[in-house]
């Protein structure tokens, strides 16, 4: 094993899914994940993408994620609403919930701490 990775989903099969029922809110969304690294201690790093709609999230996990294409709207529960366009770069930590919707099909890169 070396001790670099480039982010390269070239010849990688996806992971595909969607929403849970019980959190869909709208639409109907798919979602294409390249998991490409983990460690030990539930660290996850990747690509993820996402068509349009929107559902429900609860972050038990922390996550740092830059959006590579697309735009969405993360809301909180309060209701402050992040509008995330390539470029943009968030930091959810664990207890955020709120939503995610998928306006135009996005393309983030990830990494996840447990």
């Amino acid at each position: 094993m070396t001790a670099y990775l480039r982010l390269n989903i070239d010849g990688v099969e996806p992971e595909t899914g969607a929403p849970a029922a019980d959190r869909l809110v709208s639409g109907t969304p798919s979602f294409r994940t390249w998991n490409l690294d983990e460690a030990d201690g539930g660290l996850y790093a990747g690509i993820w993408e996402a068509s349009p709609g929107k559902w429900k999230i609860v972050y038990d996990e922390w996550e740092y994620f830059h959006i590579l294409s697309g735009y969405s709207v993360v809301t909180a529960e309060n209701g402050e609403a992040f509008h995330l366009r390539a470029g943009d770069r968030m930091i959810l930590r664990p207890g955020f919930k709120g939503t995610w919707e998928v306006i135009e099909t996005t393309r983030k890169d990830y990494v996840i701490r447990l």
